[in-house]
């Protein structure tokens, strides 16, 4: 009994502050139960703290220090792996989250991409608040939207923020909620893809060959699918 009074104590201690709203439980080699606000053994199980603030996603959000190069190599990694652009995946995060893992939407959206919790149990992800489950799910999420239609990222985008059933209803076009239109300006400002525009410009896309992605590179913009403008000037 002493024991567990104990762990509660230490857990008391160890509650996040509001930037993290959640604590993480697993059970150590000797199978006693470990609290804290830090993610130290794979397997930990995430809790979110009641009365945590939240964040709306499409609030202009500043990068914490140093955020865009931790999470960097999730996303080059999930980008290959779902052919996408990583500039497109890095626009998405930047803009849902600030890159802040912890980030919750008034709507219950979480994460760094801020995965709604159906989405997240249709995606397999268990633990939306770990950079590595969210970034896997929301690049899977945002495959399948772009191949649903036919690689616009328009399309795609709005439908990542206001529902898929949302853009099919208005004849598959971007809807006409100010929320939405922003979100997708927003995310393509962040690509750099508008600024390339009108000068010269040299695009690069993966096409899978034998199961594995092959970067291929064209000055001709594709028409189909997602690319990098990789130099433009």
């Amino acid at each position: 009994m002493l024991r567990i009074v104990a762990l509660i104590v230490t857990a008391s201690t160890l509650l996040p502050d509001a930037a993290q709203a959640q604590i993480y439980a697993w059970r150590d080699a000797n199978g006693t139960l470990v609290l804290s606000d830090r993610k130290l053994d794979a397997n930990a199980a995430t809790y979110e703290v009641p009365g945590a603030p939240q964040i709306r996603a499409t609030r202009p959000i500043v990068a914490e220090p140093g955020a865009r190069e931790r999470y960097e190599p999730l996303i080059q990694e999930h980008a290959a792996r779902q052919t996408l652009r990583p500039d497109l995946v890095r626009a998405v995060v930047q803009v849902e989250s600030g890159f802040n893992p912890f980030a919750r939407s008034p709507k219950g959206a979480m994460g760094l991409m801020q995965l709604m919790p159906d989405t997240a149990r249709e995606l397999g992800v268990l633990h939306p608040y770990d950079p590595e489950e969210n970034i896997r799910g929301g690049t899977t999420y945002l495959r399948r939207l772009l191949d649903r239609y036919d690689g616009n990222e328009e399309l795609a985008l709005a439908a990542y923020n206001a529902g898929s059933g949302a853009v099919d209803r208005y004849g598959r076009a971007v809807p006409p909620y100010r929320e939405t239109r922003e979100y997708v300006k927003k995310v393509g400002r962040a690509t750099g893809v508008e600024r390339a525009s009108a000068r010269n410009v040299i695009y690069k896309w993966l096409e899978i060959v034998n199961g594995r992605p092959v970067p291929r590179y064209s000055t001709t913009k594709p028409t189909v699918g997602t690319y990098e403008v990789v130099r433009a000037r």
